[in-house]
């Protein structure tokens, strides 16, 4: 009877092992199942075996420990039997109880998870089917399939740690662990959540935007959505930060002790939504500027010019305010008052500004630039001042300080505006395009002037930008084997450089066509 008691109790040890090694299995294979946890495989089984290891030398030390107490026990003669009644007896009755109703609730809420885990593995497939017929043209079926199996994984683990906490409250163990259980509960639930709401809301974005991209049109306002297109990855990472700060706010909330540094939690997000409304604002606005400045469709060139160097500005300017507007906002939001800081940065900017004459005078001639019309955006101009090099090229554009222009080699030069010196405008009006030829001695000056008219003539008709046919100015020089006539042809502002070289061409095919001999030195002249 002795040895059938020490088995029994050291039965009950081992049972007590086997059940925990079994919850132990079934808790990792539950966090295996979620995204958050599956690159970190090997590591939980790795806590997993050390887990279940200690789990074994408790089992044995505690089997050890039970023979040892009755082999003592059997030592100093008592009876086994009679002292483990006895040691029965010293319970309250109601203890056995308790532990049975305890034991019938914590099955019962176990076989509740259970079939609340079958029902919401059933919905959560027929949602997947439905989503997918839905969304079919505008969404992955894989990102669908994805999101449910990670939304299903969170619900299931959350039901799960939901019925484990009432069984330790059925159960009666220590308070303490179910309050800790009840924050491990709340930590999972947050961060699972948190983590897949950016899925979410990122299939949610993509969807609205291959929507809006279908149904854009010239006549609909969505015609202006693919000009703020661009926002969107700024709008998902804002959105990503915003949860995920809202995420370690909830998780700090849940730790008492560093339960105060969730007062920063909504400022950031304030914070992470102005800098978000400051931007879009911006660019709607620009956009606006821009709607407005060429909506008429009967410009001219001159106007299209003047409206296309104020856009850089207009822009330069609305980035300075709506920036400056989103830098006191934030100044709020940190409860700092920004009276004292401004007025510090004015007195600091007049100090800044007697030892920044240059800056200020590139601004002083841009303004001068700009509302004296020296140049405009697209025009051809030459500037400089004598002793330095001067620059050439297509105005691109003008701004507060400096002028960018593109060379006709492809080189972007960007002069200060207080160093824009002399300039030389090519693209008011009109232009002539200047093209001097060389001929022989011994020819027909009559008909080499009557071969020149007709390609000017011709040239008139082909080439709208040309404005009057080729004009023979004269004999420009007389060379020692040649004669240099001079032509000049009336053209639009800025085109006098393609003129020439298609002049330079049909010159020379005319000429030798007629016979006519061209030396090999052809002197030519912008």
């Amino acid at each position: 009877m002795d040895l059938l008691i020490i088995l029994a109790e050291v039965s009950i040890v081992i049972f007590i092992f086997l059940l925990g090694n079994w919850l132990l299995n079934k808790v990792v294979k539950l966090f295996l199942k979620h995204s958050l946890v599956k690159n970190q495989g090997r590591s939980i089984n790795t806590l997993r075996q050390n887990i279940k290891v200690l789990l074994i030398l408790t089992c044995l030390l505690s089997c050890l420990l039970i023979i040892g107490a009755n082999a003592f026990l059997l030592y100093r003669g008592e009876n086994l039997q009679q002292y483990t009644l006895l040691l029965i007896k010293r319970i309250p009755s109601g203890f056995w109880v308790s532990l049975g109703i305890g034991c019938a609730q914590s099955i019962g809420t176990l076989i509740l998870a259970a079939i609340a885990v079958k029902f919401v593995r059933y919905w959560f497939k027929v949602a997947n089917i439905r989503a997918k017929r839905i969304e079919q043209s505008t969404t992955d079926d894989q990102s669908i399939d994805t999101f449910f199996a990670n939304l299903n994984n969170i619900v299931t683990t959350g039901l799960w740690l939901w019925a484990v906490i009432w069984c330790s409250k059925f159960l009666k163990v220590p308070v303490v662990i179910s309050e800790y259980l009840s924050i491990l509960l709340r930590i999972y639930l947050i961060v699972a959540v948190g983590l897949l709401i950016p899925k979410a809301i990122t299939a949610i974005i993509d969807s609205l935007d291959a929507l809006s991209i279908r149904y854009s049109s010239p006549n609909n306002l969505l015609r202006f959505y693919d000009r703020l297109r661009h926002l969107i990855p700024f709008l998902k990472r804002c959105l990503e930060f915003v949860i995920y700060v809202c995420v370690a706010t909830l998780v700090i909330q849940q730790v008492q002790f560093i339960a105060n540094i969730a007062i920063f939690g909504p400022r950031i997000v304030k914070i992470v939504g102005v800098i978000f409304i400051s931007r879009v604002l911006f660019e709607v606005v620009y956009l606006l500027v821009e709607e407005i400045l060429f909506k008429d469709q009967n410009l001219t060139d001159i106007q299209t010019s003047r409206r296309l160097t104020l856009v850089p500005l207009i822009r330069s300017f609305l980035q300075y305010l709506v920036y400056f507007g989103a830098i006191v906002s934030i100044l709020y939001i940190l409860d700092i008052n920004p009276t004292p800081v401004l007025a510090g940065a004015g007195i600091l900017g007049i100090a800044v500004g007697f030892g920044a004459q240059t800056l200020i005078n590139d601004i002083v001639c841009g303004f001068f630039i700009l509302f004296e019309n020296y140049y405009l955006v697209g025009d051809y101009i030459e500037a400089g001042k004598a002793e330095e090099r001067v620059v050439e090229g297509i105005v691109e554009a003008i701004e507060l300080r400096t002028t960018r222009v593109r060379h006709p080699n492809g080189q972007l030069q960007i002069i200060r505006n207080g160093d824009i010196g002399s300039i030389t405008n090519y693209s008011k009006q009109y232009i002539y395009a200047v093209v001097e030829v060389s001929i022989p001695y011994d020819s027909n000056l009559a008909h080499v002037y009557k071969v020149i008219e007709e390609v000017g003539e011709q040239l008139k008709v082909n080439y709208p930008d040309v404005l009057e046919p080729t004009l023979i100015d004269g004999v420009e020089s007389l060379g020692e084997s040649n004669l240099l006539l001079r032509t000049l042809t009336k053209v639009k502002p800025g085109k006098h450089l393609q003129i020439q070289r298609v002049l330079r061409k049909i010159f020379t095919d005319a000429l030798v066509r007629e016979g006519i001999t061209i030396p090999l030195t052809v002197k030519t002249s912008d």
